[in-house]
């Protein structure tokens, strides 16, 4: 039932969620997601010479992304509207400029990566998540007040549809953020709750079987797949495929594919309180800060000296333990202005400055 519900009256819109299973839940899930998205963006630069990071790479982005675009779905369902969600709003798009810029500036005067556009209708790299955030936010929102019956499917329409404009699919971060939109609108319906239920032990043992058996699938077939079909930052035209029928059987079998994927997945994430349940309340500051440490990593040429399995399951490691470093509450406590700006003081500073100048004219 909860594929087609929409409340009729913007009221009962936010549906309840539980501090109990559901909430711990999500934020076991939001912990394990980014350390998968730590190690897919650490090992990317070995997938071309190491078959097993290639595997590895693409069955993380088998579910990686919907399930974070649909655990952030899920925490949107307190806040998408009111003064909550317009400050949520604010905030996001500062922690864009900021973040924009800051890329930006050190790629254009210490990274210096071929093939990177610096403009703001640009997200650099993984920048295009809070592009996708506001506009999830945005389409959701709009989609609730007009009554829109049946929000996933035309969701997933637009998923389809969006590959064949012919504009780059990096610009604003539209093709991923479109292709993704579905699986906002799933985590905001769905019911998280159920989900410790759900997973009894038998199921829990047939749903890791088929992500492990996923994962021999894709070190199989890994000579035969391009990652930038899971990726879905590319127009068809890109892609090389036919702009017809067949572009649209390729969207929908990677869609299928990963529903199955991110299903299976959710295996491995506890259900009850742990150590990492706290530490998913603090992964924005990961997805944030991650990105500056693999550039360096980069830049300062530890990759020429990964060339074997062990090395580069030493990089994995690395990976985790600075995903765990970076959700410690001290460094929230260091970086929270940047990370987490207040929208609210800024903007309404700026709003002030027109009513400062006239008031000293006058």
């Amino acid at each position: 039932m909860w594929l087609r519900f929409v409340p009729h009256r913007t009221r009962s819109i936010v549906p309840t969620i539980s501090h109990g299973s559901g909430e711990t839940f999500g934020l076991n899930l939001r912990f394990i997601l980014i350390v998968t998205v730590f190690i897919a963006n650490a090992i990317e630069p070995l997938i071309n010479t190491m078959p097993e990071m290639k595997a590895l790479f693409l069955w993380i982005f088998t579910f990686h992304m919907p399930l974070f675009v649909g655990v952030t779905g899920y925490f949107a369902r307190t806040n998408l509207f009111g003064p909550n969600g317009n400050r949520i709003l604010k905030q996001i798009a500062l922690q864009y400029v900021l973040f924009q810029s800051i890329y930006s500036v050190l790629d254009m005067t210490l990274f210096q990566v071929p093939g990177i556009t610096h403009s703001f209708f640009v997200p650099y790299l993984l920048l295009w998540f809070l592009v996708g955030h506001a506009i999830w936010r945005l389409v959701l929102r709009s989609f609730i007040r007009w009554n829109v019956r049946y929000p996933i499917w035309i969701a997933v329409a637009l998923g389809v549809c969006i590959g064949f404009i012919p504009i780059e699919g990096d610009w604003l971060g539209l093709s991923r953020t479109f292709v993704y939109l579905p699986f906002f609108i799933i985590g905001y319906y769905f019911p998280f709750d159920t989900l410790a239920r759900w997973f009894a032990t038998p199921i829990r043992f047939i749903a890791a079987s088929i992500s492990g058996i996923l994962l021999v699938a894709l070190f199989q077939l890994h000579p035969y797949i391009d990652p930038a079909w899971l990726m879905n930052s590319f127009t068809y035209d890109q892609l090389g495929w036919e702009m017809n029928s067949l572009a649209i059987m390729m969207r929908l079998s990677i869609y299928a594919l990963e529903l199955l994927a991110s299903a299976a997945f959710l295996a491995w994430v506890p259900t009850r309180i742990c150590a990492i349940t706290d530490c998913g309340r603090r992964t924005l500051y990961v997805f944030l800060i991650h990105g500056l440490l693999i550039r360096f990593a980069e830049y300062f040429g530890l990759y020429t000296y990964i060339d074997s399995s062990i090395l580069a399951i030493c990089l994995i490691l690395v990976s985790v333990g600075c995903t765990i470093i970076l959700t410690h509450r001290f460094v929230k406590t260091v970086c929270h202005p940047f990370i987490e700006p207040n929208g609210e003081a800024v903007f309404g500073w700026i709003r002030l400055q027109p009513r400062r100048r006239r008031m000293k004219h006058s």
